[in-house]
């Protein structure tokens, strides 16, 4: 192998590596344990395992038959990963366990069929020219599904008046990456074989450095995207969340909870928790916990008129204070006064 083609094998196996080493970490060491992490270290380790495949299979054209089996079992789940990826990211109301089951498991069970019945080292007469034309057009099904639930982050790309928060910037990257990979493999025939891995390294890199500037929000890259971009959501959207919102809490008096969390009501309203939160802050210029205790201390007022006999801290606990403690702290800061104070001047 000469000087060339030991950079050329450098670089293209150097992002299938260190993808790999990234799958682990999302999978093991991620301080976010969201299903979306999960399935992008799956995404990245079945792309690496691909990538990995082609390299050795383009620098060593004799590689075991077992292994280019191993690399396309691995493409074969490229697709759904990103399916499962971008959906947990940008739908609040989804089962994950359920959904990775649904567009994994066949395929698995279908590839290992097809590895007993068809194996590669014995049909490549099948595979070349039928199943992997298969593979690559399931992987564009997905792509194109994925595309679907990203239709608000390429509208307010293309959009003057929107600007693009670091999480959508990061969901777009990592589906534009994945087009740029499929696209690579898909036209190999005319270019080269190797451009597929060559594309990884490319991407993978670019997708770390998001990845660390999402992270880093006070770096450069995403200093006016973080300052300015989607500090209001729109009055369309603002007005759907407020009037759900609203009805959930007065109707369902979902407030009584005393666990009750912003991703419960989030899941409730199908909004995304950052989502919800936003409206809060910058429309309700309020935290979750402040707009929970207003509706709390608005039926402790209720009730200290029409249950007397119900001393304050049953009335608390009724209206979902956790203790004595928060209940007092709560109403104070919310009427000026303590609720005795406040029954006191009531009679």
């Amino acid at each position: 192998m000469d000087f060339n083609a030991q950079v050329l094998f450098l670089f293209s196996a150097l992002g299938a590596i260190n993808g790999f080493v990234l799958s682990l970490y999302f999978a093991f060491f991620t301080k976010r344990k969201h299903p979306s992490n999960y399935f992008l270290g799956a995404l990245l380790l079945v792309l690496s395992l691909r990538i990995i495949k082609s390299v050795f299979f383009f620098f060593n054209p004799d590689l075991s038959e077992l292994f280019i089996q191993v690399g396309l079992s691995a493409c074969l789940l490229i697709g759904p990963f990103l399916y499962l990826y971008i959906k947990s990211e940008t739908t609040a109301k989804n089962n994950s366990k359920k959904e990775g089951f649904y567009h994994t498991v066949p395929f698995i069970l279908l590839f290992a069929i097809a590895w007993v019945i068809i194996p590669y080292s014995e049909n490549q007469h099948i595979w070349s020219p039928y199943l992997i034309k298969v593979i690559y057009l399931q992987w564009l099904v997905y792509v194109i599904i994925s595309g679907l639930h990203l239709k608000t982050s390429f509208q307010k790309w293309n959009s003057k008046n929107e600007k693009l928060n670091a999480f959508e910037i990061l969901h777009l990257s990592v589906y534009i990456g994945i087009v740029i990979i499929w696209t690579a493999y898909f036209t190999s025939a005319y270019t080269s074989y190797i451009v597929g891995a060559l594309s990884f390294s490319f991407v993978f890199y670019l997708l770390l450095l998001l990845w660390f500037f999402k992270k880093n929000r006070n770096s450069l890259f995403f200093e006016k995207q973080v300052k300015y971009a989607d500090r209001k959501i729109d009055m369309i959207e603002a007005k759907t969340i407020a009037l759900a919102l609203d009805a959930l809490m007065k109707e369902k008096k979902r407030y009584t909870n005393p666990n009750l969390k912003l991703s419960d009501v989030a899941k409730e309203l199908d909004v995304l928790p950052h989502r919800l939160s936003q409206f809060l802050n910058d429309n309700r210029e309020k935290g979750f916990a402040f707009f929970l205790n207003e509706y709390r201390v608005e039926a402790v007022e209720s009730m200290l008129t029409s249950k007397e006999h119900f001393t304050l801290e049953a009335i608390g606990k009724e209206c979902g204070f956790k203790s004595n403690s928060t209940f007092y702290a709560a109403f104070k800061k919310v009427k000026g006064m303590t609720p005795a104070a406040y029954k006191k001047q009531m009679l």
